[in-house]
């Protein structure tokens, strides 16, 4: 897996979604922003991500999707439980992932960041291949997106508090932290297959 220049990864599943835009000129990328979605709630491994994200979700197909699917958001990036990486919206261009958001004073974060969902949920534990996979997604960004410190990845519940919750409790910033390890280092976890 690799980001080429045109911002999108290579060796990852690609399914483009038609929620995105040009993002306003002369705006540098500077955030990356951690999500979480399981569609049927509480439910893995089915299509509703990729549908929602396609504008094709059938509203008939579970309760919960009727309140959802006119909603147009996208994800650059998710994260499967197995560590499978599916991209939506290449890097350069804006996802709509955030909605009414704001980081440090700042509003509409999609302007200026980079949005990736894990498959989970706010209150249960992510996997050992999202995380590593997650640490290999990161390093990449960061070196194409240099304004991205450690300190300018973020939940989704610091851009939007009181309206979203993810990643939720259930995520560990100590072990993305670790596996993240110091600029420019490969820690052994990370590493590992």
């Amino acid at each position: 897996m690799r980001l080429c220049a045109d911002g999108w990864f290579s060796g990852v599943h690609r399914r483009p979604s038609p929620n995105q835009d040009a993002r306003p000129e002369g705006v540098a990328v500077d955030l990356l922003v951690l999500h979480c979605i399981a569609l049927p709630p509480r439910h893995y491994g089915g299509p509703g991500v990729y549908q929602l994200f396609a504008n094709t979700l059938d509203p008939r197909a579970h309760p919960y999707y009727a309140q959802i699917a006119e909603l147009r958001v996208s994800a650059h990036l998710w994260l499967r439980r197995s560590g499978a990486v599916v991209q939506f919206v290449g890097l350069e261009q804006r996802a709509w992932h955030a909605g009414v958001s704001q980081w440090q004073g700042r509003e509409r974060c999609n302007d200026y960041s980079i949005g990736i969902e894990l498959e989970g949920r706010d209150d249960g534990p992510y996997t050992a291949a999202q995380y590593r996979q997650l640490a290999r997604l990161t390093r990449q960004i960061q070196r194409a997106y240099p304004g991205i410190g450690a300190e300018r990845i973020v939940a989704h519940s610091d851009i939007a508090p009181g309206r979203k919750t993810d990643p939720g409790p259930g995520f560990d910033w100590g072990r993305l932290r670790r596996l993240l390890g110091p600029p420019g280092t490969v820690p052994p976890e990370a590493a590992a297959t």
